[in-house]
């Protein structure tokens, strides 16, 4: 059985869903669960039950929002897809460190297939745990921001956190 909880943050409510093993399956900005629930694959999707805290996720997300900015890194996560690209292409995602973000061009490149930009694209897009795979470092080539599913304000505020 999953479980969820939701706290607030000054980005806005942030809500997580959990395995049965603490994994993250599904989190973003919203309080809305039955959203967030069909982000899950299928494979891994099922009810969840509310609770006040879910252990070490809850901890990491506290002490990112208190500037520890790795407390997120070793936080497991468990996401499916259809296609391989995607699925390495979210590997690659938990590499790119807090603040730097980069292009979709550059993350094309190092999820190694350098001419899949769309591809790269999606794979933000696709993203079902926001924050822990961090799709919102990565911006249009140009530098500006691009979409982000929980809105630009909550993007434009993780980046500027990261910053400092």
């Amino acid at each position: 059985m999953m479980r969820h909880s939701t706290m607030d943050t000054p980005a806005g409510a942030f809500t997580a869903v959990v395995s049965g093993d603490g994994a993250v399956r599904a989190a973003g900005f919203t309080t809305d669960v039955t959203a967030l629930l069909s982000l899950v694959h299928p494979d891994l999707a099922g009810e969840s039950r509310p609770a006040a805290e879910l252990g070490a996720v809850s901890t990491a997300v506290r002490s990112y929002l208190d500037g520890d900015l790795a407390a997120l890194d070793e936080v497991p996560v468990e996401q499916r897809t259809g296609g391989e690209f995607m699925a390495h292409a979210w590997r690659v995602m938990r590499d790119i460190k807090p603040g730097t973000p980069v292009t979709y061009t550059e993350f094309a490149r190092l999820a190694g297939r350098p001419a899949a930009v769309r591809a790269a694209a999606a794979a933000c897009a696709r993203n079902p745990v926001a924050l822990f795979v961090p799709c919102h470092r990565v911006l249009r080539t140009d530098g500006t921001l691009g979409g982000y599913r929980w809105g630009l304000d909550v993007k434009t505020w993780l980046l500027d956190h990261e910053r400092h």
